[in-house]
């Protein structure tokens, strides 16, 4: 069965811009090669303050995908993403 999910992202706030496409399209290429379907995707806010420092970083930038997959892709998505060094936190929600 498939389920819509949305998939906010902190990224590293020092990426230039080179670094930061190809980071986008890592995460959008990790949905689409687990047989997920990427409804929409694009930067939420540019180097927002964050809360608490993460990983000695004070800001982030974010990122949100909304996406349709299978559940058994969800588990897979958080170990590739867990690898991706220009990744401060994540979190995959299921959308209505």
């Amino acid at each position: 069965m498939i389920n819509n999910y949305e998939a906010m992202f902190i990224l590293q706030p020092n990426l230039n811009e080179a670094q930061g496409k190809e980071a986008f399209a890592q995460l959008d290429e990790a949905i689409i090669k687990n047989e997920g379907q990427i409804v929409t995707s694009g930067i939420w806010s540019e180097k927002r303050k964050l809360g608490y420092p993460i990983k000695k970083f004070q800001e982030g930038l974010y990122y949100l995908i909304t996406f349709k997959a299978k559940a058994s892709a969800i588990l897979k998505l958080k170990q590739i993403y867990k690898l991706n060094e220009n990744i401060l936190r994540i979190l995959i929600t299921r959308a209505a």
